[in-house]
């Protein structure tokens, strides 16, 4: 049984992909010619070169294969060039998605996001049922996000595909090689560039445990459905305290207002725009804290049995291998 990953290159991918080599799974990656592969180093899989922007790598990724999982994304909070970000993940999604069903792969696992889902009203954790439309979607990645799931969503209804939808939370973990922006707060946090926060929450769940969380929607999730894979809702602050405990320090942090962030994004946004270098905080990264981001995994762990540890092994696991690759330096 041979299985194509994409994205098997970053962080959640890359456990994915161990988990499916775990598993048995014959699996094929595809990656840019110019990425980071470490994360692949030492593991018994077929390496496809190609791009999601290209159809004819698209299509050479999936022949011969019987399944796939569509991880990889443009994953950003701040962009020079939104087009780019729309190009990977709504029209190269839609193009690997078509390219499969073409192929006649018995079974898709796509990987959405929580940030596709609404918010309840009442501040209680959102879930797959909550309302949610494009106009509620805070900047580029969100919107790109939103608007490809809607597409896997037509494709599957229009052609019977036997595709289920994961929506991830927060995850954390090891392998974080870029990092992710999550992964920036830990690690900032390590480096003792985090001596303020906003007020907002997050779902924080173990990277390996969305990984466990896709091979169970691979094998036991319903083609149509979407299932949120999330973990452990916690403030700002309460992660940030337990980085302090996991490593021993005490620091003393100060609660700004968002609007004073805000303001302090705009300015070094303006200055990535001159310089090309990701800012540190961005304007939609402090609109998105806004919101307490709380989801419900009820779903997943009524229909597929899904399980995830406490967020604080999360953490530690992200903590020890930031460390043990030289990222704390």
């Amino acid at each position: 049984m041979k299985t194509l990953v994409t994205g098997a290159n970053g962080f959640l991918g890359s456990a994915i992909m161990r988990c499916l080599l775990e598993a048995g799974h014959e699996v094929r990656v595809l990656v840019r010619a110019e990425s980071d592969r470490r994360n692949l180093n030492n593991f018994p899989v077929e390496i496809c070169e190609g791009d999601l922007r290209d159809i004819s790598s698209i299509k050479r990724a999936v022949s011969g294969c019987d399944n796939l999982f569509h991880v990889a994304g443009d994953y950003r909070l701040w962009i020079p060039d939104p087009d780019v970000m729309y190009a990977i993940n709504v029209i190269g999604t839609q193009t690997l998605i078509l390219a499969a069903a073409e192929a006649g792969l018995k079974r898709i696992v796509y990987t959405s996001s929580v940030a596709t889902l609404g918010f309840n009203p009442d501040g209680s954790p959102a879930d797959e049922t909550t309302p949610s439309s494009l106009s509620l979607m805070t900047g580029h990645y969100k919107r790109s996000k939103f608007l490809a799931e809607q597409a896997v969503q037509q494709l599957t209804d229009q052609h019977k595909l036997p595709l289920v939808i994961v929506n991830p939370s927060t995850p954390i973990g090891p392998c974080d090689i870029k990092p992710t922006p999550t992964g920036r707060i830990v690690l900032d946090t390590l480096l003792g560039r985090m001596p303020a926060y906003v007020d907002t929450g997050l779902n924080i769940v173990h990277a390996d445990d969305v990984a466990k969380g896709h091979l169970l929607a691979f094998e036991l999730g319903k083609a149509g459905e979407r299932y949120v894979l999330g973990g452990e809702d916690m403030s700002l602050v309460q992660i940030l305290e337990i980085i302090d405990k996991i490593t021993g320090k005490k620091s003393t942090r100060i609660r700004l207002p968002h609007n004073l962030v805000l303001a302090v994004a705009w300015l070094m946004e303006k200055a990535a725009a001159h310089t090309g270098i990701e800012p540190r905080a961005t304007m939609d990264g402090v609109r998105m804290a806004r919101k307490q981001m709380f989801f419900s995994s009820a779903k997943a762990k009524r229909e597929l049995n899904y399980r995830h540890r406490p967020a604080e092994d999360a953490i530690k696991d992200a903590i020890l291998w930031f460390c043990e690759n030289g990222y704390c330096k």
